[in-house]
């Protein structure tokens, strides 16, 4: 089912006729918090501990299409998210739409967050307004023509904007696609692009280019390359300590993906590492 602005309106309406919605909850809400991998991105590139808690933006990702800065989506009512409602928050995650409609470009991964559950994006939403406020100005991207067009964003929406899940799996592994395809959005580095830098999902999790130039994000489905003899067992506790089962440690961007899948359950953990060993087998290029 194609999200675009199908649910927007089911969501409005449904404000509409029962009122404000309930509040999530922030407890909840941090696990979300960490799934998705937002300090990876918006907190400061030296930050450590609690420190990742101050999303204040900054970050640069250089891609073919120009360099991306993270924004401030600290709770700063001028500079972040402080002055959102809850209501522009679910959008901008589920059809990367800004507060006053513009398009967002799908750096911001919302082609995965796009999958999330409704309680999940509450709750992230009550944790986000307990972090700090950070009064650090947002900077543009610099991203040249044509590229700049934002509103060009609409027509890549319709072909690339999807909530359906990827792979179809059974009951038992669908904890693990949902954090796969949706909050843990690990598809947007490990997955190759077409030309115009949609996913090619019939080479689901096959490795990819960096998108910063250096080196290449590994296959990670099985009967492919290293991954393919690793075990459920081994992929779990790589996701706690970043350690590999021939006791090498996790490196480069890994590094800050290992350091939030570390603070999930062991349950959670698990249902990742089984869904990654029931992938189709993407053979390399």
């Amino acid at each position: 089912m194609r999200r675009g602005g199908w649910r927007w309106g089911v969501l409005g309406l449904a404000l509409a006729l029962s009122g404000p919605a309930a509040a999530g909850d922030a407890v909840r809400g941090e696990a979300v918090f960490w799934m998705a991998g937002c300090a990876s991105c918006h907190a400061d590139a030296a930050a450590e501990g609690d420190a990742r808690l101050i999303q204040s933006g900054g970050r640069r990702f250089e891609t073919e299409f120009g360099t991306f800065i993270a924004p401030n989506i600290s709770s700063d009512p001028t500079h972040g998210l402080g002055a959102w409602t809850e209501a522009a928050f679910v959008r901008a995650m589920t059809e990367g739409v800004s507060p006053d409609g513009a398009n967002y470009y799908p750096a911001f991964p919302y082609t995965s967050y796009t999958r999330m559950s409704d309680a999940d994006l509450s709750d992230l939403w009550a944790f986000m307004q307990t972090l700090p406020a950070s009064d650090r100005a947002s900077e543009p991207h610099e991203i040249g023509f044509p590229f700049s067009m934002r509103f060009t964003l609409t027509f890549w929406k319709w072909l690339y904007l999807d909530d359906a899940p990827v792979i179809t799996v059974d009951a038992g592994l669908e904890r693990g696609r949902y954090l796969v395809e949706g909050p843990g959005h690990c598809a947007e580095c490990h997955t190759p692009r077409s030309v115009l830098g949609g996913l090619d999902t019939a080479r689901w999790m096959g490795g990819a280019p960096n998108p910063d130039g250096k080196g290449r994000i590994p296959n990670i489905t099985p009967g492919a390359g290293e991954f393919s003899g690793w075990s459920v067992e081994d992929i779990a506790y790589y996701l706690e300590t970043g350690f590999t089962p021939d006791y090498d440690s996790v490196g480069g961007s890994m590094a800050a993906v290992v350091s939030n899948t570390a603070r999930l359950t062991s349950e959670d953990r698990m249902a990742i590492a089984r869904y990654l060993k029931a992938l189709p087998a993407v053979q390399p290029e």
